[in-house]
């Protein structure tokens, strides 16, 4: 079923997403962490499109295969630092943010390694991910 083209019908929508997009480039977090949390809250929204583009950007970051293949499972794996760490619990805890919003137990880890200004940039990071994964699965977008 063919569903609406957000690009095509809404430019003015898209093109306030490549605003957040600029504002995130220009934050200067490192690219292999950004595409960890690309991949991460992708994998969670079940967005197959997003998986694939950020699986390829990743690599091309010189993110390893291994890590990526342990990616849905970093809590039981010794590939990710505490810093990565920290920052995949507040992936998916802003993601899940229905479920208990996010703990101060993760809110402390990230102040163990980010300032504030790194820290907002990472939350305006995960939730513009989320928008793009909400609209790609609500527009029925499909990896190719």
């Amino acid at each position: 079923m063919s569903r609406v083209n957000i690009y095509a019908t809404q430019p003015e929508a898209y093109n306030a997403m490549f605003t957040l997009e600029k504002y995130i480039k220009n934050s200067k977090l490192p690219p292999i962490l950004e595409e960890l949390i690309r991949v991460r809250t992708s994998q969670i929204n079940g967005c197959a499109y997003c998986i694939q583009m950020h699986t390829k950007s990743a690599l091309q970051q010189g993110e390893t295969h291994e890590r990526l293949f342990l990616l849905s499972a970093w809590k039981q794996s010794s590939l990710f630092t505490p810093e990565e760490q920290a920052v995949l619990a507040l992936t998916e805890e802003v993601t899940q943010i229905s479920n208990d919003g996010v703990s101060d137990t993760t809110y402390k880890q990230l102040e163990e390694h980010f300032d504030r200004k790194q820290i907002a940039q990472l939350i305006m990071l995960i939730s513009t991910m989320n928008i793009w994964n909400r609209i790609a699965v609500a527009t029925n977008v499909h990896e190719s």
